[in-house]
């Protein structure tokens, strides 16, 4: 067999997604490439390596064989790419940054001393929750509350964001005890989301009632407490900056969050991804009154 990593590469995305069409999306070719590179693929083989069913494609048993060596193989042409990318020495290119929308909004404010401050690099910044993937060249860079389990991947400490209260200015809060404050609308998150900062302390404070008005993003809730919609737990660098808002009560020492620099092992000695990581640690050292609520 002669079959070139392009073909492999096939095969393997369409043994992942199940469909001519979400490989097709995944790899970004037309739906009839896929089919084609995967019939050639098993005419070099010699062998099926799909049961096409109704609505879905499943890998035969020699196709599971071969999905191990393919996996493999592409992780070896990941590790290759990774390390050729630190093989240069200029502080230039393209430098993609993840993070959650909040910390995606504070890099934000912060873009413009930044390119002053690295003038050849061209920024991304990602704003998600979900856990870009550094081993693919998915983010080089990801701000996180958390350290994944995942090998490869090395973490630096960034700081502590601390959060409290927040309504706006005209919103009516007559008494700040904390049975008052349960009986006014508050602003929280989704059930898919209960589990970021600060939603566990205020279901226990509503006494397991729901937040009248639920979202799934930091700047949702943000923009709903402006608004005067309700109260909201909010990050005190979004929530003491925003001068339609004040704080109701201090900083809520039950609720933080430890956020956390992370990059590839391969990739932290580029000179560009270092360039941006020094930054990025400097800047929340700057930062680090406002984050700590204490501005």
């Amino acid at each position: 067999m002669d079959a070139n990593w392009d073909d492999l590469r096939v095969f393997l995305t369409l043994a992942r997604e199940g469909t001519l069409t979400t490989a097709a999306k995944a790899l970004g070719v037309s739906h009839p490439t896929v089919a084609r590179r995967v019939q050639a693929l098993e005419k070099q083989i010699g062998a099926r390596l799909f049961e096409r069913l109704p609505d879905r494609f499943v890998p035969t048993s020699a196709g599971e064989g071969l999905l191990a060596d393919a996996e493999t193989m592409e992780k070896a042409a990941l590790s290759i790419h990774r390390r050729s990318a630190g093989l240069s020495d200029t502080v230039s290119g393209v430098v993609r940054l993840s993070a959650g929308e909040a910390m995606a909004a504070l890099i934000a404010r912060h873009l413009p001393e930044l390119c002053g401050r690295l003038k050849q690099i061209e920024f991304e910044v990602i704003a998600s929750h979900t856990l870009a993937n550094l081993s693919r060249r998915e983010a080089d860079l990801l701000i996180r509350e958390q350290v994944p389990e995942l090998g490869g991947i090395v973490a630096r400490k960034l700081g502590r964001v601390a959060y409290a209260i927040y309504a706006a200015h005209d919103f009516p809060v007559d008494r700040p005890t904390p049975a008052a404050l349960a009986e006014l609308p508050w602003i929280g998150f989704d059930d898919d989301h209960s589990y970021m900062p600060g939603q566990r302390w205020l279901q226990e404070r509503l006494g397991g009632r729901r937040p009248a008005i639920r979202g799934n993003d930091w700047l949702v809730l943000h923009e709903a407490t402006r608004a005067g919609a309700g109260l909201a737990v909010l990050p005190c660098h979004l929530g003491d900056r925003d001068p339609a808002l004040r704080r109701i009560g201090g900083v809520l020492p039950e609720v933080s969050a430890e956020q956390w620099l992370l990059v590839h092992r391969d990739l932290r000695a580029l000179p560009r991804v270092r360039a941006v990581m020094n930054e990025v640690v400097a800047l929340f050292q700057r930062e680090r009154a406002l984050l700590e609520g204490r501005s």
